[in-house]
């Protein structure tokens, strides 16, 4: 071997060496793809947009939306949708907080999504009510959601003049299930119909 021949050697083992020893601060450096794991929920009208959705509702009338949830935590996942009615001075989701409404629930609708898969339904809804003698009131009875009647307990909404409605909001909040502690916890997504009774 010459000296040049030698030189080249030596550059090489040098090279290969540095890398060796600056890889775990290469790794630091180097950007590797990552996934981002998220649920998706999704509330669409009728004709499955995201339009028409009921608003004017009419005393026992069915009405109908597709709900759906969307799965890419990178694992199968296990949810509760928890559907829950109220006015305008109960308790609702908030997203700034990221906390549920403390209202019970009135039905639970139980699913399993698998990894990148999307589940949906077509739900359909009723509301049983009355008007006031004076029509500043309105006394619900019952919500039937998927010809399951549920009570509503004596619930009622008073005649809001600014919004010129009587208002009732119906929300389906998104639950997932958490193996470290064998619950269910709030998993912040939630989507709602708000609605106006009419007579």
């Amino acid at each position: 071997m010459n000296l040049q021949q030698y030189r080249a050697l030596l550059l090489i083992i040098t090279g290969t060496l540095a890398l060796i020893v600056a890889s775990p601060a290469l790794q630091r450096l180097l950007v590797y793809p990552q996934t981002e794991f998220f649920t998706e929920m999704w509330l669409l009208g009728p004709e499955r947009k995201a339009e028409n959705y009921p608003f004017n509702i009419t005393r026992n009338e069915n009405y109908g939306v597709f709900l759906g949830i969307g799965n890419h935590l990178g694992q199968c996942a296990y949810y509760v949708v928890e559907v829950k009615f109220r006015n305008e001075s109960m308790s609702a989701p908030n997203r700034l907080t990221r906390t549920p409404s403390s209202l019970p629930s009135l039905f639970n609708i139980t699913v399993f999504v698998a990894d990148n898969s999307v589940w949906e339904q077509f739900l359909t809804f009723s509301l049983d009510y009355e008007f006031s003698d004076s029509l500043s009131r309105v006394d619900f009875y019952s919500i039937t959601l998927n010809d399951v009647k549920l009570g509503l307990h004596g619930l009622s909404s008073e005649w809001n003049s600014t919004t010129s409605r009587f208002y009732g909001n119906l929300i389906f909040e998104l639950w997932i299930y958490n193996e470290s502690t064998g619950f269910f916890s709030y998993h912040e997504r939630f989507v709602d119909l708000k609605l106006n009774m009419t007579v």
